[in-house]
């Protein structure tokens, strides 16, 4: 395990950023349609082919899931994932055309010291593909791809990621993370992450939760503007799940981005889960199995958050959000 989204077998991460740009794009790939669907919480979300991924809706899987910085900009993103994907043959087959299904989630980070001033187009639909072609089993964590431009309210975000296996049926969960929150991913003005009690090993620092914790914790704490933010999450799993299925499994990861960031699920922020099922495992039962399931999609997606944070690093403009490493370490 590389405590990593692409450990569930059939899934690929790709980045593409650009420095100047201060923004980027990340692509998940799956290797053979998966079962997909969201759940969003978030009250400024940016999306694109969501409706598709409701239960009661006739398209059951999708190619790939593009996420990007950008803003509403930035939902050309999935244009260029889906345009690679063409070339590969992929897609719905309607008789002889074949539509890659490849819905989409955006955060804001124009006002991150970048130079957005790209011309008559921006450059997502470029930065997509590259991001799909570059889809591998092993990726960067941190400051790359949807996650370069990415902050906190008082860090530098970036992108995470975390994996597990249910221990009574060896079914693998992963999750991936764009963390750019109105809130914090840490505890008032200290190291420490909201998300301690589920790390594994020391992927956190090992620093554990402060003890007591301090009077200022529960201050709720948010970026003065309410366009900023928005956390991306996508939670992937090798059992056989049904669309409905995968909309609880969604349902369930959510809470794990209540146990890392604080507040929350804000006005000010797009929240959104993506769960997809690669099938690769039947589910020996579809109530109780599902939900340990669950309870590890939320554990992992804390845990992919929280590394978003940890392994980012600061950009180098004036005024830049400091990373979690030039605070702390």
């Amino acid at each position: 395990m590389r405590n990593l989204i692409t450990d569930v077998p059939g899934v690929l991460v790709g980045h593409a950023d650009n420095a100047k740009l201060a923004s980027g794009v990340t692509a998940i790939v799956f290797e053979e349609p998966a079962v997909a669907s969201i759940d969003m919480r978030g009250g400024g979300p940016g999306t694109r082919e969501t409706d598709l991924l409701d239960p009661a809706m006739t398209v059951e899987r999708i190619d790939a899931i593009a996420l990007s910085g950008g803003s509403a900009f930035g939902l050309d993103a999935a244009s260029g994932v889906q345009a690679w994907l063409k070339e590969q043959g992929r897609g719905f087959a309607v008789r002889e055309a074949r539509v890659p299904i490849v819905p989409g989630a955006i955060l804001f980070d124009l006002l991150n010291g970048g130079d957005k001033n790209w011309g008559r187009f921006p450059p997502y639909r470029d930065l997509g593909y590259a991001a799909a072609a570059a889809a591998a089993s092993v990726f960067e964590l941190g400051s790359i791809g949807a996650g370069l431009g990415a902050m906190c309210v008082n860090l530098k975000g970036g992108i995470g990621s975390a994996s597990a296996r249910t221990t009574k049926d060896g079914i693998a969960i992963g999750a991936l993370a764009a963390v750019n929150p109105a809130g914090s991913v840490t505890i008032g003005d200290g190291p420490h992450f909201w998300a301690a009690p589920y790390e594994q090993g020391k992927e956190l620092g090992g620093r554990g939760l402060p003890s007591p914790l301090p009077s200022e914790a529960l201050v709720a704490r948010t970026k003065a503007s309410p366009h900023e933010n928005t956390t991306l999450v996508v939670v992937a799993t090798d059992a056989a799940l049904t669309k409905a299925q995968a909309k609880r499994l969604a349902i369930m990861a959510q809470t794990g981005m209540a146990r890392a960031i604080y507040p929350v699920h804000t006005p000010l922020d797009g929240d959104v889960v993506f769960a997809a099922a690669t099938g690769k495992k039947s589910l020996p039962d579809p109530l109780i199995s599902l939900a340990s399931l669950g309870a590890l999609a939320a554990n992992v997606t804390a845990r992919a958050i929280a590394r978003g944070v940890y392994e980012a690093k600061g950009l180098k403009f004036p005024g830049a959000a400091r990373s979690w490493r030039e605070t702390f370490d």
